[in-house]
């Protein structure tokens, strides 16, 4: 074939490239899990306007339906246009004003993001530090509090680059009475451990859609309490981000329905049958699901070699950082794993690139037979290296 070009002169057709065939994975990394079908089946429905009665109708089930996995209340419960960075984002943009003092727990990669982005809001950021793989007591961010006299405390619920749990229960009221308002990144933890919004009076929190419920990444739920909503209203300044800006967001979300951006749509009614599939098991039931797969995969880690970064008191049940054992190369056997066996693990970060492997058994993915393939798949790698 050929083409003909303006001034009528015939130029070769390019030759056709295969395309390569789109593969099937096992995804037991830090994110995404894998899909379950019917969620994938919502996602492929036909696509409707972001003011079509069905998918406003859509919005108020799904903005149920988080309040339920959050475990609030709060009436400014939504989801954001973005990936879990997005609803961290949001929250920074929204409460924090330039000058304002920000107490910042940095544990990790995702801790060192948000002081990052409180940072680039104009924020006057206080890190309080502890060596990867840890987790900070209650005394220790209190007193951190009393020191600084911070305007907002941050915290990351479930450190996705370490694998550690941060305790929270009982945190909240006594942030609460030093005046400060309190952020909880759940981009991990929820609908795969509890999460207690109103019972730990969380301020505000996000998440992601990719982690634990099982749905492509793309959106971030977030909520705030009304302390929360207050001071944005107090705010003196316009909020730093017009997409992401929660004055305006909230007419849309509301029923006034005033327009502010096309609506990702397929992708909302993805994640309101993910949150009805996870809300349809059981809250209870799907946190003792991971934690039951994890017990099963930590016993076969351990046996194999493997080392947990983190304390098991502290060890988050969906996501397991181990050190790799002596004479196993990362890149090698992580390539191995997939090409042979199709089963992805996640890389180290930071400090521990090449050193650690985060294997996530979140959501769809936390079932006892891909732990039973994984860890045929181990012991075969093993025995091979």
């Amino acid at each position: 074939m050929s083409t003909t070009t303006a001034n009528n002169t015939t130029a070769p057709t390019p030759p056709a490239t295969a395309r390569p065939t789109h593969p099937q994975r096992t995804l037991l990394g830090p994110g995404p899990s894998d899909v379950p079908p019917a969620v994938l089946a919502a996602l492929a429905r036909p696509t409707v306007g972001h003011l079509d009665p069905f998918f406003l109708q859509t919005m108020d089930e799904l903005r149920t339906r988080l309040k339920q996995l959050f475990r609030t209340d709060n009436d400014m419960t939504l989801a954001v246009s973005g990936t879990g960075s997005a609803g961290m984002e949001t929250l920074f943009v929204n409460l924090l004003e330039p000058g304002d003092k920000v107490l910042v727990g940095v544990n990790g990669v995702f801790g060192s993001r948000m002081a990052d982005v409180a940072e680039r809001c104009g924020g006057d950021v206080v890190t309080l530090e502890q060596p990867w793989g840890s987790v900070f007591t209650h005394g220790e961010i209190l007193n951190a509090v009393d020191r600084e006299k911070p305007a907002l405390v941050a915290l990351v619920h479930a450190e996705t680059s370490t694998g550690a749990a941060q305790p929270v229960a009982g945190l909240g009221q006594a942030i609460r009475d030093r005046g400060a308002l309190f952020i909880l990144d759940c981009v991990t933890s929820l609908a795969g451990m509890p999460v207690e919004i109103d019972d730990w009076l969380v301020d505000a929190a996000y998440s992601g859609t990719q982690k634990c419920l099982s749905c492509p990444p793309g959106l971030a739920p977030i909520t705030l309490s009304d302390r929360a909503v207050e001071r944005i209203d107090r705010r003196k300044n316009k909020v730093q981000s017009w997409y992401l800006d929660l004055t305006m967001l909230r007419n849309y979300w509301g029923q006034d329905r005033v327009y502010h951006h096309t609506a990702p749509t397929n992708m909302l009614v993805a994640l309101n049958e993910a949150a009805r599939l996870a809300l349809a098991e059981g809250l209870e039931p799907r946190w003792a699901r991971h934690r039951d797969m994890h017990e099963i995969v930590r016993r076969g880690l351990t046996e194999l070699g493997f080392a947990y970064l983190t304390a098991p008191e502290h060890t988050l049940p969906m996501l397991n950082a181990v050190t790799l054992p002596e004479g196993l190369d990362d890149a090698t056997a992580r390539r191995s794993l997939l090409d042979t066996h199709g089963i992805e693990v996640g890389a180290g970060l930071g400090p521990y690139k090449g050193k650690l492997w985060r294997i996530g058994l979140m959501g769809h993915s936390a079932t006892q037979r891909n732990v039973t393939l994984l860890l045929a798949a181990l012991r075969e790698l093993l025995h091979a290296a």
